[in-house]
């Protein structure tokens, strides 16, 4: 018998830390672009946003944290929201992501 391993908002950070704004070499989670987490009974909400609203990488980047938040053990349906307001701005950049921009 395998356990299942319960479903966490921190297991979906972690695989939002595997997805990366092409043109920016930090991960959309240390970057400030994920707004919300919701996580209930294997379904998981994220509403994040993109540097700049005319991004053409917009629909690349919300398709690849879908894809990778779908390998997440225990999740069963996935929705990830594009948003402008508010719009982001570099003081949502965590401490981790300045350290890799070289901000700190």
């Amino acid at each position: 018998m395998t356990e299942t391993k319960e479903l966490t908002r921190e297991a979906v950070v972690e695989a939002l830390r595997d997805v990366f704004d092409p043109e920016i070499p930090v991960n959309v989670y240390d970057l400030g672009l994920v707004y919300e987490i919701q996580v209930e009974k294997g379904k998981v909400y994220v509403q994040m946003t993109l540097t700049a609203p005319g991004c053409g990488m917009g629909p690349h980047i919300a398709q690849q944290a879908e894809w990778r938040i779908a390998e997440v053990d225990g999740v069963e349906d996935v929705e990830v929201e594009m948003v402008f307001d508010p719009p982001w701005n570099p003081e949502l950049i965590t401490e981790d992501g300045k350290k890799l921009l070289g901000l700190d």
